[in-house]
């Protein structure tokens, strides 16, 4: 049981990584680097999820993309 909690949980970090890889290569050329903080938001949300797993680091990973506006501070923040 204990393997096919870790492999799905590999599948989902995986595929999650892929979609945000598919973003870095289509979209963000297009639209420019805005990102106010160093890692980008979307390497960001690679490291969380590889550090935290899954579900931890989507959430981190979302958070801090919302937290990405002119309202809040920029600067370095690692996950």
């Amino acid at each position: 049981m204990n393997f096919l909690y870790q492999a799905g949980r590999a599948l989902l970090s995986e595929t999650m990584i892929f979609l945000v890889r598919c973003y870095q290569y289509t979209l963000s050329p297009i639209v420019g680097q805005q990102c106010r903080f160093q890692p980008t938001c979307s390497n960001y949300f690679i490291q969380a999820v590889r550090k935290y797993g899954p579900i931890s680091g989507a959430v981190r990973g979302i958070w801090r993309i919302l937290r990405c506006n002119p309202f809040c501070r920029s600067g370095f923040d690692p996950p």
